[in-house]
């Protein structure tokens, strides 16, 4: 019964990042079959859908990776702290 509590507030950030990427999916495919269907280029909903879903995929793996880069290389503001030492020096 004590793991109730952990469980619950552990799962509320997957919950909120499922379903931050199903509305940023579903945004995707909406937007790649309206603009088809602007241009007189329409393809199936379907076709939308996974072409969405893949952008999503590597838009997320983008940002792992971007997130793994800035914490071997000290995180993000000690590189803003290297862009801003060479700005006063030049």
């Amino acid at each position: 019964m004590s793991h109730g509590g952990t469980r619950s507030t552990s799962r509320v950030p997957r919950r909120r990042k499922v379903g931050s990427l199903a509305v940023w999916w579903l945004l995707l495919a909406c937007a790649l079959w309206l603009g088809g269907q602007a241009v007189d280029q329409a393809a199936s909903p379907t076709a939308c859908a996974s072409s969405a879903a893949l952008m999503v995929a590597i838009g997320e793996a983008g940002y792992w990776l971007q997130q793994r880069w800035a914490a071997r290389n000290g995180g993000a503001s000690a590189a803003v702290k290297r862009v801003g030492s060479r700005r006063k020096q030049g």
